[in-house]
């Protein structure tokens, strides 16, 4: 008999105080006692029954509970094998099903899922608002189902009531039944309606439109209300039953097809065959009512979707199990309805039972009203929060969509993971009430310094303040704005810290360039910088100085102004005591320094190169300071100061400058046509007239530049013509009215442009049709007569306009045409010409104008011309000639080019690249042959002068592969060395390093044999390069193997406890000791039969020095390691005393199942009964050398 005991806190003290002393010793065993299985290994408790809680959970949860209205729907529907368009099922979930399914997705927003039946049938459910999933069915059924046609026919008076106000109620029926309903027009004598779509689809809709025509028919009308299960049996197989019963009853009898939830039969026609009818139905339905029942679950609507399961997997097993039960489940109210035979459904509805209860029991659920606002924060960078919550309380929470301008949250799941994770979430919300948003201003250039090296000094900033978020602008985005977010509090202090080392920065960021003549930088810097790093440190600037390759004279100081004003001071001090160094200053007004300047420092440039290098610099723009200083040698800044002043005075003279006030449209006519008025102006008086450009804020104003004199003149002029521009006079002349169009065609573009050049004269033609042939011109004096000239001139190019026609095959128009229509664009506005191209024929070619080759017509290139290949020109004669030269000179031809077949596919280069980009910098087409072909020709096509380039550039990359191809022949030279393999290691060095240095030494290619290769020669090895060195290398090889071969081998016996210390850590010290040497030295791997034998290999003087070295070593460290092993003698535990000697039992168990009817206990050591997996690893004995490396 055995006891149970469990110790206590309690307990333990008082075993401790000796208040239980007598039941301890009660409690003792003997050390030999053996305890039985079920002690030594207890069973686990039973787990109590699930349903023990259920009633009052369900009661506790059943008072909170109140129906909600889904927005929400699924809908699931079947398409037979026989409706599918796409039968196969290999590509099942990836072919066009699927791609199909997802454009349908992305247009409708709603979700779809395929699943494939045992009958390899297509069940498809489509979840989503009410009129995305209307429309995504309807679109699956048009896509995904064969789609068949019907006739329906109703008297023509019902049509009407078919379409319905506005045709709302037609789109409504085929959005309804996924079909194509086609009415006759009024005027159509037919009373047929066509209806296409799938077979259910068409039953659909024939039912519904029979059920609009009877509602309408003045005939009896009856509507009998039967449950939807018994339907099958009145319609009967293939509807042969009611179709016997209308033929002998008389009635129309219209029962709704099974995919439409409606269970109302409606019968139609004269009144004793409509009770005739409607007697026969009932009969047959009480007579089928006793077999079949209907049953509704009550469950909570929330509840719903976990029933159905993830993809319908719980309810899909109970059809599954029972597929004569229909399962209908109701959105927004607490009820499943199950119809079928009795028994089936009596299955099913204890299932589902089984399933609600134990949902009850496992889930839960809660609403949280939370502020809109507050949505994004909750859900996080790509759902980050929202998905960690889910993760971490097992629930499901959701959140409304920012359209449903809803702040109603609802968590589901199991009950403790909803209670925590609401009150996170609350608390999440409460945080970020209590949160300020801040923005700071701070510029883009200073981010990356305040973010430091791999965010060194941001993390700082977050550390000192963990609770406010800190985020950058990308910097892409070119911003200034950096937000802070958190606590109000630590928001204000982190926006205090961060503003005051934006202000340093800032102060910091002050920066200096100072020149200095070049020959004096390395006096600056010092030696080993010791100049340069002296003033950076007292003065705490920061110093750049240009590359030495670098043409720049200039030192970069960066710092606080006062610091960088201070290092400059010293660093031209510098400057002066090692040269006689002069600085004046020039007055010089502040307008000619730019003219000083030149275009990009040309003039600045040239005195002070023409001065022995001086330095000259202006003050900034803007400053407003006269003063140009001059630094250098004495006399070259004499001569420098004479050349500034004389320049001065020359642009001082040139540069009288006078303004003159002018409307914006009268520029462009004061400027003329080509810019000939203002050219005149300028021709006569020498002055330069600056017209305002269209980002300038003062649009009126003209600027005269040049010398007083011409000035003056060429501002009389421009006030004259401005003066008779004020003058507005009317004026009118006659035009043919066959010209009018092209005046005002394409919205008046000829006239704007009249306006536009001529001063914004207002030219008024007569309406369409308007026999006048009198136009109106209305402006400036000037303005109105040279538009009337204008006008001349256009009439003149009209009347002698003639159209120029030019064959040019159809297949070269869009060549000619070019990328946008830019070829044509710019021969018709560089001839003033107008082009048609013919349209476009794609009826087949059977005599097709063979292609030109090498510039040349073939004789066969005459050919009948169709109507698309003529394009018609019209303009002046002489243009026509022009712009038909232009066009004929853009029809591409073909050129042949000798290229060795070899070659092609270098000229392709990796995966066409070569090529392409000849193409592209050509703009030619080039066609290669098929490698199968071994043709050597390539064949170029293009324009004329693009054929001609890309010929020229194809034959000079001939050349350059020719010369490569004959290099790699002169590289290919191979020699081989016979070396002992023992010498190989020593040849290679250490990772390489020998034999790398000889490869870049002689520009070789050397391969050593591999060791696992049996066949190949293990002596051999293989230099290859150019003949000569290939010659060097394989004599630098020989005369190191000559130097090896004097190299003598000797062993040394060192007690192994002393290795570790003479190879030190990860061999330092013997490296050292091998250096100092000139020996390689060899230490016996783990597990050697003689793990003392040491080899040390070199010179003999060497390798005797290296050994004596060794032993004195040995001796050194044996002392240390004796006096180790005596210490730790001492130190070491007594072993236990083991009287019985004999191996340990191990751990033994009375009552075993093992033992239980004789059975014996498996052997352990039986591969049969434990047999392995793989063969078993030996344990790897470490190196003293540390690990091995491969």
């Amino acid at each position: 008999m055995s006891s149970v005991a469990v110790l206590t806190p309690e307990s333990f003290a008082e075993h401790r105080s000796g208040l239980k002393d007598q039941e301890i010793t009660g409690n003792v065993q003997d050390e030999a006692y053996i305890p039985t299985y079920l002690e030594a290994f207890p069973p686990l408790p039973e787990k109590g029954a699930p349903g023990e809680k259920a009633g009052e959970q369900a009661s506790a949860w059943g008072s909170k509970i109140r129906p909600i209205k889904a927005s929400i729907i699924t809908q699931v529907f079947h398409v037979p094998l026989e409706e599918r368009r796409y039968k196969d099922n290999s590509q099942f979930g990836e072919g066009e099903e699927a791609k199909v399914c997802l454009d349908i997705m992305q247009r409708t927003g709603a979700h779809i899922e395929l699943s494939l039946a045992k009958d390899q049938g297509l069940s498809i459910m489509v979840t989503g608002k009410l009129d995305s999933v209307m429309k995504a069915r309807k679109e699956i059924v048009a896509r995904l189902q064969t789609q068949a046609s019907a006739t329906v026919a109703i008297p023509k008076e019902h049509h009407r009531f078919v379409i319905g106000k506005n045709g709302e109620k037609l789109q409504e029926l085929e959005l309804k039944t996924a079909t194509k309903i086609a009415i006759p027009r009024p005027d159509d004598p037919s009373a047929n309606i066509r209806i296409t779509g799938t077979k259910e689809g068409i039953e659909k809709a024939r039912h519904e439109i029979l059920l609009i025509s009877a509602e309408q028919d003045k005939r009896a009308v009856e509507r009998l209300s039967l449950e939807k299960a018994f339907h099958p049996f009145i319609a009967g197989a293939h509807n042969r039953l009611v179709q016997e019963l209308s033929q002998e009853t008389g009635a129309r009898i219209s029962i709704p097809p099974p995919s439409l939830p409606k269970d109302e039969i409606v019968i139609t026609g004269e009144k004793e065959a409509v009770a005739l009818a409607l007697s026969r139905i009932r009969a047959i339905y009480d007579d089928k009512a006793k077999s079949v029942m209907v049953v509704e679950v009550t469950a909570p609507a929330w509840l719903h979707r976990f029933i159905i399961g993830k993809k319908g997997q719980n309810i899909g097993r109970i059809t599954q199990q029972l597929p004569r039960v229909h399962i209908e489940f109701t959105d927004g109210e607490e009820r499943i309805s199950l119809e079928g035979p009795t028994e089936e459904v009596e299955q099913a509805q204890a299932q589902i039972q089984e399933i609600i209860k134990d949902l009850l029991v496992r889930m839960d659920y809660t609403e949280v009203i939370i502020d809109q606002r507050f949505h994004r924060h909750l859900i996080g960078k790509n759902g980050a929060n929202i998905n960690r919550i889910k993760e971490q309380y097992k629930v499901s929470v959701r959140i409304p969509q920012d359209s449903e301008r809803s702040g109603l949250v609802r968590i589901e799941g199991d009950p403790k993971g909803v209670q925590l994770a609401r009150r996170e979430l609350i608390e999440m919300v409460q945080r970020m009430e209590n949160e300020r948003t801040k923005d700071l201003i701070v510029e883009q250039k200073f981010h990356r310094t305040i973010i430091g090296q791999k965010g060194e000094k941001i993390k700082e900033v977050r550390d000192k303040f963990p609770e406010v978020i800190i985020n950058f602008p990308d910097p892409s985005q070119k911003s200034d704005i950096v937000q802070l977010r958190g606590p109000k509090n630590e928001v204000e202090k982190c926006a205090k810290f961060l503003q005051k080392i934006i202000a340093d920065l800032i102060e910091n960021s002050f920066s200096l360039s100072v020149p200095i003549f070049k020959q004096f930088h390395k006096n600056i810097i010092g030696k080993g910088g010791a100049n340069i790093k002296k003033i950076r440190e007292e003065t705490n600037t920061k110093i750049d100085l240009p590359t030495e390759n670098s043409n720049s004279e200039m030192i970069v100081i960066t710092g606080k102004k006062s610091n960088c004003e201070a290092a400059r001071d010293r660093i031209l001090a510098i400057q002066r005591e090692l040269a006689n160094i002069k600085e004046t200053e020039v007055a010089i007004p502040a307008k000619l320094h730019n003219s000083l300047i030149g275009s990009k420092g040309c003039l600045v440039r040239s005195i002070m190169e023409d001065c022995g290098g001086v330095h000259i610099h202006f003050p900034s723009e803007g400053s407003g300071s006269d003063k140009v200083t001059i630094r250098g040698p004495v006399g070259e800044v004499e001569k420098a100061k004479k050349q500034l002043l004389q320049l001065a005075e020359e642009k001082q003279v040139n540069n009288f400058t006078a303004e003159l006030q002018a409307k914006p449209e009268y520029h462009k006519f004061l400027i003329g046509r080509g810019g000939a008025n203002i050219r005149r102006v300028r021709d006569k008086t020498g002055a330069r007239i600056i017209f305002p450009s269209p980002d300038d804020s003062e649009q009126e104003l003209i600027t005269i530049v040049g010398k007083e004199e011409a000035v003056r003149q060429a501002q009389k002029e421009l006030e004259s013509l401005v003066k008779n521009l004020d003058d507005v006079v009317e004026d009118s002349m006659v035009v043919d009215v066959r010209h009018h169009r092209h005046f005002v065609c394409r919205r008046g573009q000829v006239l704007r442009e009249l306006a536009e050049e001529y001063g914004g004269v207002a030219v008024s033609f007569p309406r369409t049709g308007a026999s006048s042939q009198r136009v109106t011109l209305k402006g400036a004096k000037d303005c109105v007569e040279a538009a009337k000239k204008r006008i001349q001139e256009l009439i003149e190019d009209l009347e002698s306009q003639v159209s120029v026609e030019v064959t040019i095959p159809q297949r070269y128009h869009r060549a000619i045409m070019g990328p946008k229509g830019c070829r044509i664009q710019y021969i018709t506005r560089e001839h003033e010409v107008q082009i048609k191209f013919p349209e476009r024929d794609d009826s087949p070619v059977f005599q097709e104008a063979p292609p030109q080759e090498n510039g040349d017509v073939s004789s066969e290139a005459e050919f009948v011309p169709r109507k698309c290949d003529i394009i018609t020109i019209a303009g002046r004669a002489e243009k026509c000639e022009l712009a038909k030269a232009a066009l004929l000179a853009l029809v591409p031809i073909t050129e042949d080019v000798e290229v060795s077949y070899e070659l092609h596919r270098y000229i392709i280069g990796q995966k066409g690249s070569g090529i392409r980009k000849m193409m592209e910098e050509y703009e030619v087409n080039i066609w290669v042959p098929q490698p199968e072909k071994q043709l050597d020709v390539i064949k170029v096509t293009g324009l004329v002068a693009n054929v001609e380039r890309a010929k020229q550039g194809l034959l000079e990359r001939v050349k350059e592969l020719q010369a490569e191809q004959e290099d790699r022949a002169l590289r290919s030279f191979k020699v081989t060395v016979s070396v002992e393999p023992k010498f190989h290691p020593k040849i290679i060095g250490r990772k390489g390093a020998v034999i790398s240095q000889i490869r870049k030494d002689h520009d070789v290619s050397i391969q050593f044999p591999d060791k696992g290769d049996e066949q190949q020669v293990c002596d051999l090895i293989v230099i290859s390069g150019y003949e000569r060195n290939v010659e060097e290398a394989r004599q630098a090889i020989q005369q190191l193997v000559a130097e090896l071969q004097e190299m003598v081998s000797h062993d040394v016996h060192l007690d192994p406890r002393t290795h570790a210390r003479i190879i030190g850590a990860r061999g330092k010290a013997i490296r050292k000791l091998m250096e100092e040497f000139k020996v390689d030295i060899r230490f016996p791997q783990p597990g050697s039969d003689e793990p003392d034998k040491v080899t040390v290999m070199g010179l003999p003087e060497t390798v005797d020095n290296a050994i004596d070295h060794l032993l004195n070593l040995e001796e050194e460290y044996m002392l240390s390691v004796t006096e180790t092993e005596t210490l730790a003698a001492y130190m070491k535990p007594p072993s236990r005393d083991d009287s019985s000697g004999g191996p340990a039992k191990g751990f033994v168990v009375r009552d075993a199942p093992w033992n239980a009817g004789g059975n014996k206990a498996p052997d352990m050591s039986s591969a049969e009964d434990f047999p392995t997996f793989g063969t078993g690893v030996a344990p790897k004995q470490a190196s003293a050398w540390g690990p091995k490396k491969f």
